[in-house]
């Protein structure tokens, strides 16, 4: 499997996550298969069906992060200098150069991604237009509306 670039951010989420699922809902999911078992019948036991159903969910989750953690690329932003150039972990901010309006995106890995709070995967339209591009620069976008240009208005690396 080939390494996935992360930011410190994101790794430090996926480990949090990691630690809630291991330390309080695998408890959790296992105390209540205990009292489901104790309940009688499993066959008819819809509590039991659920609790196993959720412990399913979470052992997968949980092996799923270990994986990703494992194999992860973790690039610490705040020491990048790239020269000006948007990179993986560059936040740039954007002007519309339709409509003037101006947006902010991070550039992250495919797990961080969040475009309400402005967290762009590597891996977008966007996001591939705009890596190797300098401050002043113009990146078209190919969007579902038909082509976009947004104008580079600041690239930087928090």
């Amino acid at each position: 499997m080939n390494k996935v670039p992360l930011t410190k951010r994101g790794a430090e989420k996926l480990r949090e996550e990691l630690q809630r699922l291991k330390a309080v809902e695998r408890p959790r999911i296992i105390e209540a298969i205990a009292e489901a078992r104790a309940h009688g019948d499993l066959k008819e036991n819809a509590e039991y069906h659920a609790a196993r159903e959720q412990q399913s969910f979470v052992e997968g989750r949980i092996k799923e992060i270990e994986g990703k953690l494992s194999h992860a690329n973790i690039i610490d932003v705040a020491s990048l200098d790239a020269g000006g150039k948007v990179v993986f972990g560059a936040t740039v901010d954007l002007a519309d150069e339709d409509s003037g309006d101006e947006v902010t995106y991070q550039i992250v890995g495919e797990d961080e991604a969040d475009i309400k709070a402005g967290l762009i995967s590597v891996a977008s339209p966007i996001a591939r237009a705009l890596i190797g591009k300098q401050e002043g620069d113009v990146a078209t976008v190919q969007a579902p509306g038909g082509e976009k240009n947004f104008e580079i208005v600041e690239v930087r690396y928090e």
